[in-house]
Formats: structure tokens, sequence, C-alpha cells
């Protein structure tokens, strides 16, 4: 699939129908009502859309290790649901899909003398990475607005990635000399394949 000039229109109306053309109109969106909405991820199913919403809107979504395993979770649980065609990636407010990994949280660990728990983060955070871009059913990543490090590590190996007017994508953790492990193609300026462009004009 190459890049998909969408116009622009409401973020999550935009996402759910163009999940509901992947899936040729099976997505009956129902939504589930016993939702926690104090968890930092939303899980829950529409239909046949597994929907996950990262839910950390005043850190714009920024990845935990808690976050990391409840998306986890969700995906393995999903993996061989007969009723689950395919899976949304969003992010809750109005600012972006995930600012990153939660550094502050990363500097406060070593601070307190656990620099181990960092390596947990970071090879729980690229294990992720790997099962998104490894996951048998279509996943699709809705990177509007500030979509950066970690939050390119989800959205980049989606099978489907939709970009709008707003989004901000970046990997700044490089200016500090961290060589990232993941999404590379997708900052290099070249739309990869799966690439949806809202704006409504050809992307570069």
């Amino acid at each position: 699939m190459g890049v998909l000039p969408i116009l622009p229109e409401i973020t999550q109306n935009l996402a759910l129908r163009l999940c509901a053309t992947c899936i040729t109109g099976r997505c009956n969106v129902a939504y589930v009502t016993d939702i926690d909405a104090a968890s930092p991820v939303l899980v829950r199913t529409e239909g046949s859309l597994g929907r996950l919403t990262l839910n950390r809107p005043k850190a714009i979504n920024a990845l935990d290790i808690e976050m990391i395993g409840l998306l986890t979770a969700a995906l393995d649980a999903w993996r061989d649901d007969s009723d689950i065609d395919i899976i949304l990636i969003d992010g809750a407010g109005d600012r972006g899909l995930c600012a990153g990994g939660d550094v502050r949280a990363l500097y406060d660990q070593i601070i307190a003398g656990h620099p181990e728990r960092t390596v947990d983060f970071f090879r729980a955070e690229y294990a992720l990475n790997l099962m998104i871009a490894e996951y048998p059913k279509t996943v699709v990543a809705f990177a509007d607005g500030i979509t950066m490090g970690g939050g390119i590590g989800l959205a980049g190996h989606a099978a489907i990635r939709v970009v709008t007017e707003r989004s901000r994508l970046a990997m700044p953790e490089t200016r500090i000399g961290f060589t990232p492990a993941s999404a590379a193609p997708t900052c290099s300026g070249v739309p990869p394949a799966g690439s949806a462009n809202t704006s409504g004009s050809p992307a570069p």
C-alpha cells in the first residue's frame, strides 16, 4: 500500500473510517462501557476493531513501563482472537499520539540508584516495537500531533501509518548521541509503504 491522500477531518472519525475500510465494512462500532478511564492505556473493542488509546494526555502520552506492559498484553490477547480483525493505536487529548519515552521517570530511576530499570524499559519497548512489526493482523497507528521517539517506535512499525497536517515527527534522542533502534525510514523524508497523508496534498 502506498501513501493515501485523505482530506482532513475529525481525527477519531478518520481513524475509525480507515479501519472500517480495511476490514470491508465489518467494523460495527460498539463502544464498551466498562473501561477504566484512569488507566494509562485504554483497551477496548469496537466491533471487530481492537483499539488501544495511550491515556496520559497531560504528558502527551509519554510511554512508561506500565503502558508498554498493557499494550503488550492487549496485543497478545488479540493475536488469536477471531473476533478482532484490525488494531488501532491512537492517543488521548489533542496534543499528539506520543511524545516518546517518559524521560523524567527514567531520570528519576537512575538518580534513585536503579539504572537497571532503564534497561528493562528499553528492552520491553523494543520488544513491543518488534511485536507490532510482526503482528499477524493489520495495525493502524494514528500519528496526529506530536509523535516523537518511542511514539515513532510504535507508529513506525505499524502496517498503516496515518499522519495529518498537525503531525510533528522527530527522534530528538539522536541529538544527545542516542542511536534509535527503530523507525529510521519514518524520519528519512521518504514515506514508507503503508503511510497515509491526511493533508490532501502529495507526500514528499
